[in-house]
Order: structure tokens, then sequence, then C-alpha cells
């Protein structure tokens, strides 16, 4: 997602002049096509994430259209404070870039990972969290940035998959005629159910990925057709994907037999490894998804 991005970033440059992009010194074998492209108006702020909040805003406030560009864990929680004060609450365009969402920095540790970040994002004011499942996803994500010319955070993942159905939000992914379980995924774990729309699986697949959200009625009817939710994301239970579900449709009176909510358990064997390492010991990979799929189905 993060070539995609730079690649974006490179392409619309070229018709406008008031991008500025931020960089937390970081971008080494990434950001080199930004870099040439913007020329002066590509700064490297250096180790010091919290000053380049500040510098976003005062460059947001005089009509940029500014990205701060980090690794997650350090372009939100360091800074949240900055954010906050000098961002949301005066309605600024920046556009928060975090790379490597969820375990996606690895072996690298808990330092490196972001699974709290949208949380925290989320419940910023006037703040929209973009969580792409695909890489056209990012290209839409970004789009909205520009057109809404708000607070934005945009975390990117890996993802293998192009998908034009994906769309910013809640999205249908494969519907089949007699549902018998639903399940609603997070940006890009939606890789981790993805196999399982050709397989003759009896279940109905939806995606998020944008908050705020709002419910379609294609996907409450899907809800109380199979009675079964099952929700997967690559974040801690705490204000993720699970609770603002359940949150709307409790408000909707929508009635479920079964409500289940994969999410990152951190590291319960603190232990250390790739990034699908870690969704296996959280019960989020592939395998883990396809053992509920048989016995809920």
């Amino acid at each position: 997602m993060r070539k995609v991005f730079s690649e974006y970033i490179e392409h619309i440059s070229k018709e406008r002049d008031d991008i500025v992009f931020l960089t937390g010194d970081l971008g080494f074998n990434a950001l080199e096509n930004v870099r040439d492209c913007l020329k002066e108006r590509f700064i490297n702020c250096g180790v010091a994430e919290q000053n380049m909040i500040g510098v976003a805003a005062g460059l947001a406030s005089k009509g940029f259209q500014v990205f701060c560009y980090s690794i997650a864990p350090f372009v939100t929680f360091r800074v949240l404070e900055q954010i906050k004060v000098d961002i949301c609450l005066n309605n600024l365009p920046v556009c928060i870039v975090g790379n490597g969402g969820g375990y996606g920095y690895g072996i690298m540790g808990a330092t490196h990972h972001a699974l709290e970040d949208i949380a925290c994002m989320s419940s910023m004011p006037n703040m929209s969290s973009y969580i792409p499942a695909t890489n056209n996803n990012v290209k839409e994500s970004l789009d909205l940035f520009f057109s809404c010319k708000s607070p934005s955070y945009l975390r990117l993942g890996y993802s293998e998959i192009c998908d034009e159905k994906v769309t910013v939000g809640l999205s249908a992914i494969s519907k089949v005629n007699n549902p018998k379980m639903t399940i609603l995924t997070l940006g890009p774990i939606l890789c981790n159910v993805y196999d399982f729309i050709n397989e003759g699986n009896e279940i109905d697949i939806y995606s998020v990925t944008g908050l705020p959200f709002k419910l379609s009625d294609e996907f409450i009817n899907s809800i109380e057709t199979t009675g079964k939710l099952l929700v997967v994301e690559e974040h801690v239970s705490r204000g993720g994907l699970g609770e603002y579900i359940a949150k709307l449709l409790l408000e909707k009176g929508v009635k479920l037999d079964v409500f289940k909510s994969l999410t990152a358990s951190g590291y319960p064997n603190k232990l250390y490894g790739s990034q699908k390492y870690h969704q296996m010991i959280s019960g989020i990979d592939s395998c883990s998804i396809n053992n509920i799929i048989k016995e809920w189905c």
C-alpha cells in the first residue's frame, strides 16, 4: 500500500501546488519519488514528531493540504495531544499517514506496532479514519481527503488484493442466496477471509475501510437472516470495530443469536514474530477464522 500511496502523491503533486509532505525522518527507498517531485515542499522534520504536527497545522492554516508520514505508532500515540489541539479542534486539512498498521512491522516489536491507533484517532473531533483493505482503496481514501479538506488518518498496511468492489466505509464483498453467517472485517485483514469466497461457503462477507460509517439495509438484512456475526480486526477490542458495530446494531434494535469479535490480543506469550505469527497467536488468521466458519455453518 505504501507504494500505491507514494505513486498517488507523486501523480497528484504534478497537478497541484498546494501539497506539502512532512516526514519524521522516514521514507528511505520508499518516498524518493515524492521527494523529487515535491522538491522544497517535501520536508524532513527529523525525529521530532510533535513539532512536525505543529508545522503541519501552521501550513494547513495557510491553505496547504498537508501530509504527515511516519510509522503508525510514531505519528499517532506520540503526538496525540498535538493532533487533537492543533489539527482537529481547528478542523485543518492534514492527513496523518501511519505506515504498518496493526502488527505490520512484525519482529520489530511493540514499539513499532499500532494496535490501538484507530480507537485513538477515530475519537478525535472532526477526524475521519481510513483503513484501506485493498490497494484500490488507498486511492479512494486519498480522493476523499482532498474533497473533504478535514483531518484524516490513513492507516496503511499490506494487501495483495486489488478489488474494485471494496469502497470506503461499509461494502459487500460476497453475497450468497441463503447465508448461514455474516463476516465483517476491518481493513487488510480482509485478505484472511478472501479465499473463502469461492469455496462454496454459505457466508456473507462485508468489509469496513473507513470510520465513521453507517449501516446499510443490505448488511442489516444479512444479519437478520443469519443471526450470526463474526467481526475480525487487527486492532484491540477496546475502541475497535467490534465495539463500534455493536453500538450501531443496538441502536437499530437488530437482534443476533451469536456475536463474536476476533481482535489483536497483544503479546500473550511475550514473544515477537512476523505479522502472520501475531495474527495466528491472536486467532485472526485464516485457519482460526475457517474453524469458526466450520462450527457455525
